[in-house]
């Protein structure tokens, strides 16, 4: 079995870390992912993963960028591979690469937001019944049972039935009251 070691690296150091990484002999890239942490920090985190496949091992390497300014040079120059990963991360979390390639590669070109931030609410989610409030093959939910909002979908009160004069919400505001289980109110 093989070990996985982590660093943390300043978004600064970022392309001469990983490319530092690589002449050790981390040389296989094997995946580059985005993790959003609101509620706990005002930061997205990039997480990296390396191997090296002569020596064993892995290593995940992690940078964190602000949410409000989210802008990270690009590792194409050290990896190729880094491309489609980025540009996956550029548009489902809203993260700016510099240098990378900028064009969209999964949503239409028309869609505007970042549907894998915590804070995005989509609008399916709140507009269509969730299917675990029932079982399968009955039609209606049974009346003992309690309609239960699905994860994801944040109190009215929060978004939505909002005073359009009190301004948005705040994202933490809407993460923190995104959480399932709770009973659905009734809009009638």
């Amino acid at each position: 079995m093989s070990s996985t070691s982590e660093r943390r690296v300043p978004a600064v150091d970022w392309v001469s870390s990983v490319a530092a990484l690589k002449d050790a002999g981390f040389d296989y890239f094997d995946w580059l992912g985005c993790v959003d942490e609101i509620g706990r920090a005002d930061e997205l985190a990039i997480v990296l993963r390396l191997l090296n496949l002569t020596a064993g091992g892995a290593v995940l390497v992690t940078t964190r960028v602000p949410r409000s300014a989210p802008v990270l040079a690009s590792l194409r120059t050290v990896f190729a591979g880094a491309t489609w990963h980025e540009r996956e991360a550029a548009e489902l979390f809203g993260v700016e690469f510099a240098g990378g390639d900028r064009r969209r590669l999964l949503l239409s070109p028309e869609y505007e937001g970042t549907p894998l931030r915590k804070d995005e609410v989509l609008a399916a989610r709140s507009t269509l019944g969730w299917p675990g409030a029932k079982e399968p093959g009955e039609s209606v939910a049974a009346p003992s049972r309690r309609r239960m909002v699905p994860p994801g979908v944040p109190d009215p009160a929060v978004w939505g039935d909002r005073d359009p004069a009190s301004g948005p919400a705040d994202p933490t505001e809407v993460a923190a009251s995104a959480v399932g289980g709770r009973v659905r109110r009734r809009t009638r």
